[in-house]
């Protein structure tokens, strides 16, 4: 079977960390550009054209990439000043429910108000960062309002969508992949089962 041109980019990306790898050079380099960039950064391409086109983008009117960062590991939490055990102060292993993608969809949204989250696929990391890349799509475009696969979003509701974890992100933070045994108090929500009283 013929590989297509996709694929042999998203092999080369796999073999990013392997020690001769071509592509491990360029890396380190957009590091140093990524650390001295602001948190959430509009580019004009998808670094990772492969996986950008896997999630959905389109390079067409409509669709913008966002690239956010993030700080990695857990919620920095303070020691409490007395009344504690060593044990039981809760300062380390606390982390968010929310996954740290998620919260780069989120972060990306709020600069820009008037576009949808569809999708995000990580790009790189650091030993204190992660940068991820975000598609966004323009409900109000003309061109994505007569695109007959991607004009769902145009409804309404699907508005603030990355708030309401509907997302890729926000439907794994909620355990939303896991089905059957085991996962049968995860929908519609943990809350709304609660609620049900069952």
């Amino acid at each position: 079977m013929v590989k297509s041109a996709y694929r042999y980019i998203s092999e080369t990306w796999y073999r990013a960390k392997a020690k001769n790898s071509p592509i491990k050079d360029l890396q380190r380099e957009r590091l140093i550009k990524y650390r001295r960039e602001g948190s959430v950064v509009r580019v004009d391409k998808p670094t990772k054209i492969s996986r950008a086109r896997e999630l959905g983008y389109k390079a067409k009117q409509g669709y913008i990439i966002v690239r956010s960062k993030v700080r990695r590991g857990g919620r920095r939490k303070s020691r409490p000043s007395r009344g504690r055990k060593p044990k039981k102060q809760g300062v380390t292993k606390i982390t968010m429910r929310k996954n740290l993608r998620r919260i780069a969809e989120e972060r990306a949204a709020k600069k820009y108000p008037n576009m949808e989250v569809l999708n995000s696929y990580w790009v790189a990391e650091d030993g204190k960062h992660k940068w991820y890349e975000i598609i966004m799509v323009d409900p109000s475009h003309p061109v994505i309002k007569n695109d007959p696969k991607i004009n769902w979003i145009c409804e309404k509701q699907h508005r603030r969508r990355v708030f309401r974890g509907l997302t890729g992100a926000g439907k794994k933070s909620r355990g939303l992949y896991n089905k059957g045994i085991g996962a049968e108090k995860l929908r519609p929500s943990i809350r709304a089962h609660q609620r049900r009283g069952t």
